[in-house]
């Protein structure tokens, strides 16, 4: 007998489209037409090189990507962009400017002292990553070599409502956690980056747009490993090394589920409603607290604190008997965390609301 499917809120791998594992599992044995798994079959093979093709072109279309822009399928997850983009990007004698928003970027920041200089043009960090800044808090160097910022950061659930401008110095941002959850404009992008297993698909790709005339300009090192150049990914089209063939395809069909809500704005519609219900209960009554200042609340992430530790770990380990898995926040935080992603079930929102109410009632 098969166990039932909980309601998931664990902020990565996190939650897939039904639709989509629902097809996968169909199709898993034996692809249609083809006789074996996509597990098995050559990633040079006419049925895979369709699949990239395909998943590119959904993306494209999705998003709007000018046909200017390079769509690149890499492993590594986003946390090897924190290296690429420096090393392919910023002259060991320059440097960049890093917006710090929360733990990522500032995991960004340690990657590309490495290899280069580091301006920090604005930290949330003395007040716990509560706030993105406003235009006019960032203290841009119209020489650096790039600007790079998260739109949306995991663990403190704050989120960007804007696109940073830079006055033609190029922008680079890491969408893990809210890529294609949302419109977005990619041309206001030199590069744009996401690991999949967030928002847009399985563990093992990471989905890199970027513009080709930057790439043109990337910096000249004889020295830079081949499979951290961009540039040879994208002139070998993703398929210099055996590319992470299963989480490509599952990409694929994770992009046709949204083309078939509505794209960007239909997808971006579910996600505010979901989200709105959820922050509603958190201001409801004030038992509950949340993490982020209200102008800067993510999507995606829904931090939030309770009176004491002791009744946060109790509404986590009761939350997860009832079905509601992985709502204990990131230990570096602490408190609780709702990561409704595009694929999370409203109806997961709405049993959430309904067990907070009541353990509002027997706790506060």
């Amino acid at each position: 007998m098969a166990t039932p499917r909980v309601f998931n809120f664990a902020a990565g791998p996190a939650v897939l489209p039904l639709p989509v594992l629902e097809e996968a599992q169909r199709d898993l044995v034996s692809m249609p037409g083809v006789g074996m798994s996509i597990l098995e079959m050559s990633h040079r093979g006419k049925f895979f090189e369709g699949v990239l093709q395909q998943t590119e072109k959904d993306i494209r279309t999705l998003a709007g990507v000018p046909d200017d822009y390079k769509v690149l399928f890499l492993p590594g997850g986003a946390s090897l962009q924190f290296s690429m983009v420096p090393l392919n990007f910023l002259p060991r004698d320059g440097s960049a400017d890093y917006i710090v928003s929360g733990a990522w970027s500032q995991k960004a920041v340690k990657e590309a002292k490495k290899v280069g200089g580091v301006k920090i043009a604005w930290t949330g960090e003395a007040d716990n990553f509560k706030t993105i800044p406003a235009q006019g808090d960032l203290t841009l160097d119209p020489n650096a070599a790039f600007v790079a910022f998260t739109s949306n950061e995991t663990i403190h659930g704050v989120e960007f409502k804007y696109v940073p401008e830079t006055a033609g110095v190029p922008l680079v941002c890491d969408t893990s956690s809210d890529m294609f959850s949302r419109p977005l404009d990619v041309k206001q992008h030199a590069l744009i980056y996401a690991g999949a297993q967030k928002n847009i698909g399985p563990a093992g790709v990471a989905l890199v747009i970027v513009k080709d005339e930057w790439l043109k300009k990337r910096v000249d090192d004889p020295k830079l490993p081949t499979m951290l150049n961009y540039a040879i990914h994208a002139e070998n089209g993703s398929m210099y090394n055996t590319p992470p063939v299963f989480a490509i395809y599952i990409m694929g069909l994770v992009m046709k589920w949204l083309l078939g809500l509505g794209g960007l704005d239909g997808i971006h519609a579910i996600n505010q409603r979901k989200a709105a219900k959820l922050y509603a209960e958190i201001d409801r009554t004030g038992f509950f607290r949340g993490h982020s200042a209200k102008d800067c609340r993510s999507l995606m992430n829904v931090t939030f604190r309770l009176p004491s530790q002791e009744l946060e770990d109790k509404f986590a380990k009761e939350a997860k008997a009832a079905g509601l898995d992985g709502l204990k926040g990131h230990r570096s935080v602490g408190g609780l965390r709702a990561s409704i992603y595009n694929a999370f079930p409203e109806e997961g929102v709405d049993a959430l609301v309904s067990f907070m109410q009541e353990f509002e009632k027997k706790n506060g």
